[in-house]
């Protein structure tokens, strides 16, 4: 559903703050000494530094290892016992004692002088062996009586084997105690690895938030071209990939219609089965309006929550709004329009996400503009950009309702409301899915001083002027 309070936007460029909610600029005060108050929304930094702060960081708890990759490990990994645990073979062949020829044992038994058994790679060393021998360095023969034996033969080289060669021995890699994995790393495949050769079965890592998704909308479709009236889900494809990209844990996405029964029971938190973790954060589409028809104020309200975001001066996102339950969980109400969706993600559900996962706010950084970009009193503006010879360009078709500019752009700026100078710099961050900013080139002092001997004298008395005059 799109919130009312953004409809015309897309063919305005701007978005309708909705009733008691206008622009100062837009308002005709019957009394011209009387100054117009508007609607008390959050400032853009504000925000962002309130929905990081209201978060309280998750616990750490343990997982499994399937599940831990790109987790932080909260506490150290140390070996069980000793890594590994047995002396094993390193080869495919027999394991002897002594010199040869050897007779012939059976496998698993004790081993006495010039006696072997084969062995294949990874298996365990009997009690007596020396070595082993390769199989392609050892050749069955017979001896002076005919009885089977295993002689030097193939490819071995004088003195093969050595003692104790081939053999793998018992805490090679580390002994029982030994530090394996410190805490604070992020997890990649190979400790998972390591992990699974000590024996773990889970890993503490630090707490992540599980984010469901509840879609709203009649109107909505998720497949194919919609027809005139319907429109085509845009939230579904993305949201879930953005919420892993800025570090929560996709959990369920529910597709509810316009009504507030269904979003009375989206929101509510049902019986879960024991495979599904509760959520952390809700995150809602559409709704956030202020017509009859925009139920995410209402339904928080019946559940007993409270609203900590109620509106951001910032355009797209005006209508954005942050909720918490009384049973913990955040409620983050995007608008319906999907850049404005976007906008709002990144100003409150990035900081959110990033405090409840253990993070850190992320800085704003600089870019240079490459526009004028006009003043607009009392709001902040977010415009997707692409770099051009260097400079932060807004993108064409950025729209409220638009995802063509923020699908090519190369960041955004938070344009402050006294506007932007042509080659100023501009607060702008990174995208989720696109590489960092580039950092600023330091200023370099380019004035050179006259050399003395070519310095004019000036002259103290009256200019002439009749040369320019004549």
């Amino acid at each position: 559903m799109t919130d009312a309070s953004e409809q015309g936007a897309e063919n305005q460029g701007a978005e309708d703050l909705g009733a008691g909610n206008q622009h100062p600029s837009a308002v005709t005060d019957p009394a011209p000494n009387v100054e117009h108050v508007p609607h008390a929304d959050h400032l853009w930094a504000e925000a962002r530094q309130l929905a990081f702060d209201c978060a309280t960081p998750i616990p750490a708890a343990p997982v499994a290892l399937k599940d831990a990759v790109g987790r932080t490990l909260a506490s150290d990994v140390l070996a069980l016992q000793d890594l590994p645990h047995y002396a094993s073979s390193a080869m495919d062949g027999w394991a002897v004692n002594g010199s040869g020829p050897w007779i012939l044992a059976e496998p698993g038994h004790r081993l006495a002088p010039h006696q072997a058994s084969p062995i294949v790679t990874g298996g365990l060393i009997p009690p007596g062996a020396k070595a082993v021998l390769r199989s392609e360095s050892g050749i069955l023969t017979t001896d002076e009586d005919g009885l089977p034996v295993l002689a030097l033969g193939g490819n071995a080289r004088p003195g093969e084997p050595r003692n104790g060669q081939h053999i793998r021995n018992a805490g090679e890699e580390a002994g029982a105690g030994e530090l394996l994995i410190k805490s604070g790393v992020v997890l990649n495949p190979a400790h998972l690895a390591l992990a699974a050769l000590a024996g773990r079965d889970e890993l503490d890592v630090l707490g992540k938030p599980h984010v469901k998704l509840l879609l709203t909308g009649s109107e909505v479709v998720t497949a194919g071209v919609p027809a005139p009236g319907r429109v085509r889900d845009t939230f579904g494809p993305q949201l879930g990939a953005v919420v892993e990209l800025l570090g929560g844990i996709r959990g369920d996405q529910i597709k509810v219609g316009d009504s507030y029964e269904e979003w009375l029971a989206g929101l509510e938190e049902g019986e879960l089965s024991p495979d599904t973790l509760p959520a952390d954060v809700v995150i809602t589409t559409g709704g956030t309006g202020r017509s009859g028809t925009d139920h995410f104020r209402r339904a928080v309200a019946e559940l007993g929550g409270r609203l900590l975001i109620d509106g951001i001066a910032m355009r797209p996102g005006h209508p954005g709004v942050l909720a918490e339950l009384p049973d913990g969980r955040f409620v983050l109400g995007l608008p319906g329009n999907p850049l404005a969706a976007m906008m709002v993600l990144f100003t409150i559900g990035a900081p959110l996400l990033a405090g409840l996962g253990h993070g850190k706010l992320s800085e704003v950084g600089e870019v240079p503009c490459g526009a004028m970009l006009d003043a607009d009193p009392g709001r902040t503006r977010l415009l997707p950009f692409r770099f051009v010879y260097g400079l932060a360009s807004p993108a064409q078709h950025a729209g409220p309702g638009m995802m063509r500019g923020l699908a090519s752009a190369d960041g955004v700026m938070v344009v402050p409301p006294h506007g932007v100078q042509l080659g100023e710099p501009v607060p702008a961050f990174p995208l989720p899915w696109g590489p960092p900013l580039p950092q600023p080139k330091p200023s370099q002092d380019k004035t050179k001083k006259t050399p003395a001997r070519s310095a004019r004298k000036v002259s103290s008395g009256p200019v002439d002027w009749s040369a320019l005059t004549g």
